[in-house]
């Protein structure tokens, strides 16, 4: 009973922290997002001394989010905020009509500040804001005049990386400034001071808008002047030099390598920087040269489409049904697309018009200004492998996407031949026919 007792004045605390704001019962269903209505203070202002908040204005009441924002950056209102150049997680505060932010260190004098809110504040229906905004000010510096924009584009998938990752280091001071690139990796970061800056694009694996080394990322240095960064291509950083993990024998004159990272794409190794020695007295074997395997594959249905022999015409009828394959599949896959934007024009009586965005074709077309890297190499040897066999296989100098170059060593087993099958039940020849 005294528990009972000590406890009872404390439900209606209770009740209240866990009470949500919901929109009311009835009436019209909103399907409408969440805009900004007015931000405070006025952007481009020079505000010495400033100790205020920085507001973001609703035209309703939003939602907090099912992530509290504690300060560790994992609250959702928490992800939305970027606030430059303080690399520390912001004091962000939910109120209702109004999101408001500030360093948690405290705004310092004669630094230029900027404030970006993303988009995707909810309403109490669930609708996002697809528009951001920004607040640039000043406690003292010279107000900004300066923008840099790029693409942030990932190496390895040779796409551009929605959402991604943009931190401008101002040199020498080190001030830092973030934002986000758009859904086709591009950015377009300011007002910020002018000067040399080095800029990092990062692959942002956990959306917490800040830089972990193990992410993919790259740097481009931008001299003063100059506003445009062009394309980041992100990689994984890796100090360590590639190993093999699975070799394979591709044929009886050539074997398969499959590499722990991606390699070096602007490297083609010579045939003396590969051994392989026949096991177990190894015995060296002559190497003709090491590929890529796409440019393997590419020389072998060349050879292939040369071929007049009847195994290589059968060769050649297969390659060619595969290509006009894949064109009907990209052939009906465009028209599906046309006949849904086709429909999607046709009004029905009482019924809202369903909208089909364009494709992207920009935004998702792959990026050709950097080779495409690989983690697959073809050694073509100058002698066929012998069945049964064990061949190690020593690989010298070969780099990764860091330029990290090491040696790399694997053993392949060579299956042996298939031997006929003797037991086989042969036919009955001596069965006597019926008349």
């Amino acid at each position: 009973m005294r528990l009972l007792a000590a406890t009872l004045p404390l439900y209606p605390a209770l009740l209240l922290a866990c009470a949500r704001v919901m929109p009311p019962p009835g009436g019209p269903e909103d399907r409408v997002e969440p805009a900004i209505v007015a931000t405070r203070p006025d952007s481009e202002a020079v505000l010495s001394g400033f100790e205020d908040e920085v507001s973001f204005q609703f035209n309703e009441v939003i939602s907090e989010g099912s992530s509290p924002n504690f300060g560790l950056g994992t609250g959702d209102l928490e992800k939305l905020i970027l606030l430059s150049p303080s690399t520390a997680v912001p004091e962000v505060r939910w109120r209702r009509t109004r999101i408001t932010t500030r360093p948690r260190e405290g705004w310092q004098p004669n630094l230029v500040y900027r404030v970006e809110l993303l988009p995707g504040v909810a309403d109490l229906s669930g609708n996002r804001s697809v528009r951001g905004s920004v607040v640039t000010f000043s406690t003292g510096a010279a107000l900004p005049n300066w923008t840099l924009h790029g693409q942030v584009v990932s190496w390895a998938t040779q796409r551009p990386i929605p959402r991604g990752l943009v931190e401008a280091v101002l040199l020498p001071d080190s001030l830092s400034y973030r934002t986000a690139a758009d859904s086709a990796g591009r950015f377009v970061l300011g007002p910020i001071p002018p000067g040399e800056y080095l800029v990092f694009g990062v692959l942002d694996q956990n959306r917490d808008f800040r830089w972990d080394r193990r992410e993919d990322y790259d740097t481009v240095r931008v001299a003063a002047g100059r506003d445009s960064v062009g394309e980041i291509w992100t990689f994984r950083h890796d100090s360590t030099a590639a190993r093999i993990t699975t070799s394979v024998v591709r044929d009886s004159i050539a074997l398969g390598l499959t590499f722990s990272q991606p390699l070096n794409p602007y490297q083609r190794l010579p045939a003396d920087s590969v051994r392989v020695l026949l096991l177990p007295d190894s015995i060296p074997v002559p190497v003709v040269r090491i590929l890529p395997q796409t440019e393997f594959d590419a020389a072998l249905r060349a050879r292939v489409a040369v071929d007049t022999t009847p195994a290589g015409r059968v060769r050649a009828d297969s390659i060619r049904a595969d290509s006009i394959a894949r064109v009907r599949a990209d052939s009906i896959r465009a028209d599906s697309v046309a006949r849904a934007r086709r429909a999607a024009e046709i009004r029905i009586p009482g019924a809202e018009r369903r909208q089909i965005p364009a494709v992207d074709t920009v935004g998702r077309a792959p990026l050709r200004t950097k080779p495409a890297p690989f983690d697959k190499l073809v050694i073509e040897l100058g002698a066929p492998l012998r069945p049964g066999a064990r061949y190690a296989i020593i690989v010298r100098g070969l780099e990764n996407l860091s330029r990290v170059a090491g040696e790399a060593r694997a053993v392949v087993a060579v299956p042996e031949r298939p031997r006929a099958d003797t037991a086989a039940v042969k036919p009955d020849t001596g069965r006597t026919r019926l008349r």
